[in-house]
């Protein structure tokens, strides 16, 4: 019976959720006390860990509450039953949109799109960039700013390595290896 309880109260969860994970965390709390699985204290707990750990937070809830209630058979079915609704959806607009993408008005809206999708990817990188490298004062402070240079030179070296194994291996590295390496780097930099 807890199966299909699981199931059941997962399959909800991934029907309503509309709006992101965030937005399904009062869905779980709600469902995961209303059956008496945990405390609140303890959904509490949940949800921390669940922010903490890689993958996306209602999947590691669903998978966290079925696995505390029913094992890892528990954990498998409301970690199914959380993403089937998303997944059907999917399925559905993928055939929608294949048949919508022959036809030339959509290709032409979406071929105009690719240059503002560009442009808003590369102002957030600036952004992110600025606000990394500058430290803007308050307005007591005549709003003056200043350069974090340790920053400024940590973005420039990361930005070296991605173009430099460019041009020299004519393709660039993995996102996945300069994340990495921007991360030891930050260990040794910030962290030491």
């Amino acid at each position: 019976m807890i199966y299909l309880e699981l199931f059941l109260s997962f399959l909800k969860v991934g029907c309503f959720s509309f709006g992101g994970a965030y937005m399904a965390i009062p869905l779980i709390r709600d469902e995961v006390l209303a059956h008496g699985w945990m405390g609140d204290e303890m959904v509490s707990y949940m949800v921390a860990v669940s922010e903490s750990t890689p993958g996306p937070i209602m999947v590691n809830m669903a998978t966290y509450v079925g696995s505390s209630q029913g094992g890892v058979l528990g954990a498998v079915l409301a970690t199914f039953a959380v993403i089937l609704p998303a997944f059907v959806i999917i399925l559905l607009v993928m055939a929608a949109l294949r048949a919508a993408l022959k036809n030339r008005f959509v290709e032409a809206a979406l071929g105009a799109m690719r240059p503002c999708i560009a442009g808003i990817i590369l102002a957030t990188g600036l952004f992110m960039v600025a606000e990394s490298c500058f430290i803007w004062g308050s307005a007591a402070e005549g709003a003056a700013f200043s350069v974090d240079l340790t920053a400024a030179v940590m973005i420039a070296a990361l930005a070296l390595i991605y173009y430099g194994s460019r041009r020299i291996l004519k393709k660039g590295i993995s996102p996945i290896l300069l994340i990495l390496i921007a991360a030891v780097a930050g260990v040794f930099v910030y962290g030491l």
